[in-house]
This record gives structure tokens, sequence and C-alpha cells, in this order.
């Protein structure tokens, strides 16, 4: 394994952690590989220790590449500063494709919690021309080609209901309040997506996981939705034995990513389109 820390924006202290399977051709172990790239949770106050370095270790154990990032939080999280640090790293991560062993079509992101909606507002905001000019990724560098969505933050109700003040800032409240929606803004540019959540979670509701799906069913995009009956909220890999249901997730996870990442023929969407219409 090789370990690689970059530095993104040392003022904010946004970096990524980046653990990387050596090419060693002489064991036939000289091929690139998809890559996660992990957003942990903390409300935008904090990075989870938890939800960051152990996840994108479990990737790399299943074959993956694996990045953690470490956004910007706290007083400077204003929208769109975290998808601009989370656009600079999936841009960074494709501009050293070769070199690190990275299949750069094949780069799924995943979040916890506030992390789930900086994931989700990639998926949906990677083409938003503000997001575009600040991290100077005019040609779709910073698109994901998946979604891992953990408990997700999606909608501007719930919890991110008494924090919108802190995350629009001097903006217009109206027109950012729309853009932190990701579930008003699903469209056919947002990527295949798996979620899990439970339903007991007292913090993030469930529904926020189901918003994100209906939006993405309207459009006609595939996706994986587990909602298992225990379990609260920051439960990380869920890998303690306390919740057998929810700690499947990350192995559930693999198996959809392989299939999503594989060159087998997709399902035919515009088939469904006509069936659902």
């Amino acid at each position: 394994m090789i370990f690689k820390r970059i530095e993104i924006d040392p003022l904010n202290n946004v970096y990524m952690n980046c653990y990387l399977h050596e090419k060693v051709a002489e064991y036939n172990y000289g091929f690139d590989r998809p890559a996660v790239v992990v957003c942990p949770g903390g409300g935008y106050q904090i990075c989870a220790p938890h939800e960051g370095d152990p996840v994108a270790l479990q990737y790399l154990a299943e074959g993956y590449n694996a990045f953690v990032l470490y956004y910007t939080v706290g007083e400077n999280a204003v929208f769109p500063k975290p998808l601009v640090d989370l656009s600079i790293a999936m841009k960074t991560i494709r501009a050293n494709a070769e070199a690190w062993g990275v299949v750069s079509n094949k780069i799924a992101v995943l979040g916890f919690s506030a992390g789930g909606h900086l994931t989700a507002s990639l998926g949906v905001h990677w083409n938003l021309p503000e997001v575009m000019e600040k991290a100077d990724c005019k040609n779709g560098e910073n698109q994901p080609n998946a979604l891992i969505l953990c408990y997700p933050v999606i909608t501007t109700r719930s919890w991110m209901a008494p924090h919108i003040d802190r995350l629009t800032g001097d903006r217009d409240p109206v027109q950012t309040k729309k853009l932190l929606d990701t579930s008003k803004n699903v469209g056919s540019h947002t990527p295949p997506s798996f979620l899990i959540h439970t339903f007991m979670d007292n913090c993030v509701s469930v529904e926020e996981s189901m918003d994100f799906a209906r939006a993405l069913d309207d459009k006609n995009i595939p996706f994986e939705l587990h909602i298992v009956p225990e379990g609260g909220h920051g439960m990380g890999l869920g890998n303690k034995g306390t919740n057998p249901s929810y700690s499947k997730w990350a192995e559930l996870s693999v198996l959809w990513l392989n299939k999503v990442f594989t060159d087998e023929e997709k399902p035919d969407r515009t088939a469904r389109a006509r069936q659902k219409n």
C-alpha cells in the first residue's frame, strides 16, 4: 500500500488522504483500479474520524483505491466551499490517475450524514457553473461515476433547517436554499446511487434517503436503497456487531459498485421510462 497526503486548501485545513495499491507487474498487480472517495460526516462542523480513514481502508481491502477528503467545516463551510473542495479533490485524482493507478471513469463518492449531503451535492451540482469556475473544472473533471449515501442529509428540512443561515452566509437565502436541497436538483447528469439508512434515525430522518430515491426514480436513474429497522445516527461502518443488518451495508455497496463499474450491458432506462409513462 502507498499512502499520500495531498494538501488542497491549507488555510482551511482541507486535505486528502490517499490509500493506493502498489502496481507490482511481476506479481500481476500492475493494473489500474476503480476508486472510492470518502466524505466523513459531522454536521459541517467537524469531519468525524470514524467515518473517514477506517472506511477507506475497508474499500482498499476490497481492491479499490481509496481517498478521504477532509473538507472545509465550521464558519467557512458556506455553500459551495465544501463542494469546491470535493471538486478539486476529484480533479486531482483524475489528473494523477495514471501515476496512482486509478481508472478515471470509475470513481465513486461516498458520504455520511452531512458528508452524504456533500456527496449528493456533487452528484447534482458537479456541472453548476459557479462550482466549475471556482474549482477550475471546465471539462467535467469533478463528475462522479457513482454515489454511496449513508444516512445522508438531503433536504433543507430536518437537521439542516436550524443551520441554513450558517450554510448560506451572505448569499441569497432563497436561491441557496434551493441549491442545498439536493433532491430537487437530481437530473440526467446524476449518477447511479446506493443508499443506506435506519428507520430509527432520530437525527436525520429516513425520509431524507427516501426523497432522494424518489427523485432518482422520477429521472430513471438506477439506485439501490436499504432501510434497516434498528440503529441510530452516525454508526459509520457499524462493524462492532451491535446491528448485524446495518453492518452489512459496506459489503452490499461493494457488490453494487462492482456491478455499476463492470462493462456488462446496462439496463434499458429508456424502455423503463416508456413503461412509466
